[in-house]
């Protein structure tokens, strides 16, 4: 698989060893990933929105309600700016200036598309099950009417760029001397016990997926 071609918006000036192009190691921070953030300009004035994104093939999509400012923006062909980050670890070094954060980010530019007809409602079904694997069997049918009022917009992978750190503290030399504590602290997103809906009129089992939820985003 061909690594993406950087280009000027994706070229990392600071630290430019953090960077990646790899289309596999981007792929893998948007799959992790449960809500990306939209950068766009509307009438001179800038928003940045979050939103659930799901990735297929060389794709990545949103959706949303049909009267969303973003989607109608977006679904016109105008250039937008999305952008994951999963942190992964506080990075405790000897001084406040050396001490970070360890991170897998993305950012992706382009102009997207509304998908319609029968593909959007299989990728309206597909974001279900991306963000809740095997539940789109459970659910009942979307009505004519939800489907009108959801868009769903197609953003190619073509421009975009990985920034990860990882590792220990990287202090200043003498500071290695100094008697503190350093080193990191792994973060991760875990998911607690499901909590059934109290108006449930009948006796169910929570569903696998709903147990084992984590285990079935790896």
């Amino acid at each position: 698989m061909d690594p993406i071609t950087r280009t000027t918006r994706t070229k990392l000036n600071r630290l430019p060893a953090r960077a990646n192009y790899d289309r596999e190691v981007i792929h893998s921070i948007i799959d992790d990933a449960i809500i990306c953030h939209v950068a766009f300009i509307e009438d001179g004035s800038p928003f940045v929105t979050p939103t659930a994104i799901m990735r297929q093939g060389e794709n990545v999509y949103l959706h949303g309600s049909s009267q969303s400012r973003m989607l109608q923006h977006l679904g016109l062909g105008h250039e937008a700016c999305i952008s994951v980050t999963h942190v992964d670890g506080m990075v405790l070094a000897r001084s406040g200036f050396h001490s970070s954060i360890n991170y897998r980010s993305i950012s992706l530019f382009g102009r997207g598309h509304l998908v319609e007809g029968n593909q959007k409602i299989q990728l309206l079904n597909d974001f279900v099950d991306s963000l809740i694997p095997g539940r789109a069997s459970d659910v009942r049918p979307m009505t004519p009417n939800e489907i009108n009022i959801t868009s769903v917009v197609e953003f190619p992978i073509d421009e975009a760029s990985a920034k990860i750190s990882v590792g220990q503290p990287s202090d200043d030399k003498k500071d290695y001397n100094l008697p503190i504590w350093a080193g990191v602290i792994p973060l991760e997103i875990n998911s607690g016990d499901p909590i059934p809906d109290p108006q449930m009129k009948f006796p169910i089992d929570t569903p696998a997926y709903a147990l084992n939820y984590m285990n079935g985003r790896d």
